[in-house]
This record gives structure tokens, C-alpha cells and sequence, in this order.
């Protein structure tokens, strides 16, 4: 990731800024930090999971992809989850808005495809340690780790303002709290990236 110059004291002038570019930043410790071109892998699941949604009856307005989350944290104010599913509230609050700030309702769902890592490495860190940390303060009930690195499809439920997890392989069937019809395998998740 590269640094751009601009510093942002505040979420707005974050907003409202404008490269002329397709480039798209996280707001990290005031500044600007482009987001690496998405992996294919992290593409396909993505859009196969916003299907799996839309066909489950879930409006296409309330799955997104890319919407970005107010998040609280030392450095960082915004995340960019790979799919989020957000409730009427939340969709009638953003207005024309991609970002869910802090004041909106949170996302019922958000799903990350986690990046290739070990302990210790900031990929790791930034999926396994902070996101959940981060995602649990925003008060998000649900949320799902698909590192088709590890093969699993690991699903966080919030309690108590920290995520328990439950990991799925293989045919197991991944158990959603938040939307029980939810018919998929974690292969079926995982082969949607190959």
C-alpha cells in the first residue's frame, strides 16, 4: 500500500474528497492509504455470496459491495468489507451515502475474504486482530471470516461485545444466526473463488 499526502482531521473531509482517480483509500491515522487492486479470489466470493443474498429475498439496495464502515480504532476510521448486508434502517439513513457512519444503525452482516497470512504479519493482523476488534465496537451482530487460504468459513457471532466464533469445512453447512435460511456449504463458498 502507498501513502497519499492528504491529512484528514475529520470523517467528512474524508468523504468529501476526490483524486480524479478510480484509487480507493482507507482513512488511516489522518491520511490517505490506497487500497491494493482486490484479488480475483476475494472478487468471485464476494459476488457469489451478494447473489446468495438477493436470491435469499434480501433487496439488492440492502447487499452491498465495497460500502465502507465507520470503525473506531487508534489509526483506522473506515473499513471496506468485501460484502455487507444492511438493514432498511441502515439503507434509509445512508441516504445516497456509501459510507455507514457512526451514527447509522450497523450492518447486520459484514463478510471479509481474509488475505493470505501468518501471525504476526499485518495481513494477519489486520483480518484476524483488528477488524474483529474494530467490527465488535461497532457493534456488528454478525460477522464472516472466508480464508480460502485455511479452507473455512469461519462465522462471528457478537455477545457480549466480543465475537465468538464457530469455523465450517468442507460440505458442513455454515450456520448464520442472522439469516438461518442461508443454504451454503463453506466449499460451496470457498469453490466460488475458483
Amino acid at each position: 500500500m502507498t501513502q497519499a499526502k492528504p491529512r484528514f482531521r475529520t470523517i467528512e473531509e474524508y468523504l468529501d474528497y476526490d483524486d480524479g482517480t478510480d484509487a480507493r483509500y482507507e482513512l488511516v491515522d489522518g491520511e490517505l492509504v490506497e487500497l491494493p487492486n482486490e484479488k480475483q479470489i476475494n472478487l468471485l466470493i464476494a459476488r457469489f455470496l451478494f447473489l446468495c443474498f438477493v436470491q435469499m429475498g434480501i433487496p439488492f439496495e440492502r447487499v452491498g459491495d465495497k460500502q465502507q464502515v465507520s470503525v473506531d480504532s487508534l489509526t483506522v476510521k473506515a473499513r471496506e468489507p468485501d460484502l455487507t448486508v444492511i438493514t432498511e434502517e441502515t439503507r434509509a439513513a445512508m441516504g445516497k451515502e456509501s459510507l455507514i457512519t457512526r451514527d447509522m444503525p450497523a450492518p447486520s452482516l459484514v463478510v471479509e475474504v481474509v488475505s493470505p497470512g501468518k501471525p504476526g504479519e499485518d495481513n494477519y493482523n489486520r483480518d484476524y486482530v483488528e477488524k474483529p476488534k474494530e467490527y465488535a465496537a461497532r457493534g456488528i451482530p454478525e460477522f464472516w471470516q472466508v480464508d480460502p487460504s485455511r479452507s473455512v468459513v469461519a462465522v462471528l457471532t457478537l455477545k457480549d461485545g466480543a465475537y465468538q466464533a464457530r469455523e465450517f469445512r468442507g460440505d458442513s453447512r455454515v450456520v448464520s444466526p442472522t439469516f438461518p435460511d442461508l443454504q451454503l456449504t463453506a466449499d460451496q463458498i470457498l469453490r466460488a473463488g475458483r
